[in-house]
């Protein structure tokens, strides 16, 4: 899943649920239930989600409802992965952008 966000520091949970296309209470479920999303707390208690809480969340969804894994069988995978996981998902997201980029020359040269 290719995540278009504008580049900047923080993003409010309501920009990540629609890059996402969830609603933002489950957003807030996967931050219970999973340790790796942490988002920050703002001065009146909104979450600011960092580059690197959005990479987690990309890939629990990945797991979650790509790849169809219980929540109980995501959080195993990730424990027992030693970080494997998060590596392989950051190689098929980059993957997916060069595949993009390429898309976009191919209808250049058409």
């Amino acid at each position: 899943m290719n995540i278009n966000l504008p580049d900047k520091s923080y993003y409010k949970i309501g920009e990540v649920s629609r890059a996402f296309d969830v609603n933002p209470s489950l957003i807030r479920f996967w931050e219970k239930e999973f340790e790796i999303i942490n988002p920050k707390k703002g001065a009146r208690g909104s979450r600011l989600f960092t580059k690197k809480d959005i990479k987690n969340l990309q890939l629990v969804y990945n797991l979650v409802k790509e790849k169809g894994y219980t929540l109980e069988g995501a959080k195993t995978r990730l424990q027992n992965s030693n970080g494997k996981v998060a590596n392989h998902h950051e190689v098929i997201i980059t993957l997916e952008g060069v595949k993009q980029e390429l898309l976009k020359i191919k209808n250049q040269l058409k």
